[in-house]
């Protein structure tokens, strides 16, 4: 248990300082020489982001999902639950519908303040000069506001990340998730601090918009931390559930998010399929070893 807790505990702190360093040195470094023009190149953010999707992917088929699924039917079958209805399968739609949900009001919000498109939860593919990504730093800057809501829903997002890492009861899946959630939160906090640099806000509500959405993971690893470690009174189907959901949010991610916007561009199309296998591949190996 306690061995359980210091591998959650040294996650926590990764997922806090890596992140935040990723986003906030390019921005400090772009912020002092005064120019926006140069900064990470689309191309290799975006192999960073195939190689986030890889491990996503192998996180969830091979980890995440079975294991919620596992358990919830175990809890089950602990309370004598039999039900002509799958609702361990329940529980990863409702995930993957709450965040739906939740980006695309939060997205309607933003359309009815005057806002000609919407940014999703990623950064957009690029598709040529007639469609830049956010780390692109040309062209015409998004509005505060929407670059504002961006972060918002990114941070909620976050929490149910890291609520899964919580919810986790074996030194290898904290790890294997904690690898994933890395990748993944290093390359979205280097495009978000890009582009709340080129939406012109105060270096201040840039910091405090990246620091927002590091410390949201964190926040729902502790959630989780003290659900698993705390009392176990009525916590295991609270568990079991919410593992379920967070499992949900996993598939969105990957399934609409990561994997078809950064594979739809046309640029590097045979480096961004290899960086999705290496990203699979080594979540496999860690599965396997564990």
């Amino acid at each position: 248990m306690w061995a359980l807790l210091a591998v959650k505990l040294g996650c926590l702190l990764a997922l806090t300082l890596v992140p935040l360093l990723g986003g906030l040195l390019p921005a400090t470094i772009l912020r002092l020489r005064g120019s926006l023009g140069t900064g990470f190149s689309g191309a290799a953010q975006g192999i960073v982001t195939c190689v986030a999707g890889g491990v996503f992917l192998g996180a969830c088929l091979l980890d995440v999902v079975p294991d919620s699924l596992a358990d919830l039917r175990d809890e089950m079958n602990r309370r004598s639950l039999s039900l002509d209805f799958p609702i361990p399968e329940l529980t990863l739609a409702l995930g993957f519908l709450l965040v739906l949900v939740m980006e695309h009001v939060i997205l309607d919000c933003t359309e009815r303040h005057g806002d000609e498109a919407s940014f999703p939860l990623l950064p957009r593919a690029s598709h040529g000069e007639a469609d830049r990504p956010p780390c692109d730093l040309e062209g015409e800057a998004p509005s505060p506001f929407r670059s504002l809501v961006l972060t918002v829903s990114l941070s909620l997002h976050s929490v149910f990340e890291g609520l899964a890492i919580g919810l986790q009861e074996t030194e290898a899946k904290v790890l294997q998730l904690a690898v994933a959630i890395l990748l993944h939160k290093t390359a979205i906090a280097l495009s978000l601090a890009l582009l709340l640099l080129r939406s012109r806000l105060p270096f201040r509500w840039v910091t405090a918009c990246l620091v927002t959405f590091v410390l949201m993971c964190p926040l729902g690893m502790s959630v989780g931390m003290a659900m698993t470690h705390g009392p176990e009174a009525g916590g295991s189907t609270a568990r079991s559930v919410l593992e379920g959901v967070a499992a949900g949010t996993f598939m969105y991610i990957t399934f609409l998010e990561i994997l078809p916007k950064e594979l739809h561009s046309p640029t590097s199309r045979l480096p961004k399929v290899l960086a999705v296998l290496l990203g699979f591949s080594g979540m496999a190996a860690l599965r396997f070893m564990g």
